[in-house]
């Protein structure tokens, strides 16, 4: 996630789009193991992916 919050702070959007994939694909595994639990893993998808596309438009 923070890979991810700092290319988005510094407007890098390609890099950010790749960034925010991986996060997503870690934060799918981490609640698919019981890491943490679904609807947090939900949560912090959506914020993310809110803040990209606050970048794009």
């Amino acid at each position: 996630m923070k890979k991810f919050e700092v290319l988005a702070r510094k407007k890098d959007t390609g890099n950010a789009g790749a960034a925010l994939q991986e996060m997503i694909k870690k934060l799918d595994t981490a609640a698919r193991k019981g890491i943490i639990k679904k609807n947090a893993a939900s949560r912090k998808k959506s914020r993310m992916q809110r803040l990209f596309n606050s970048l794009t438009q």
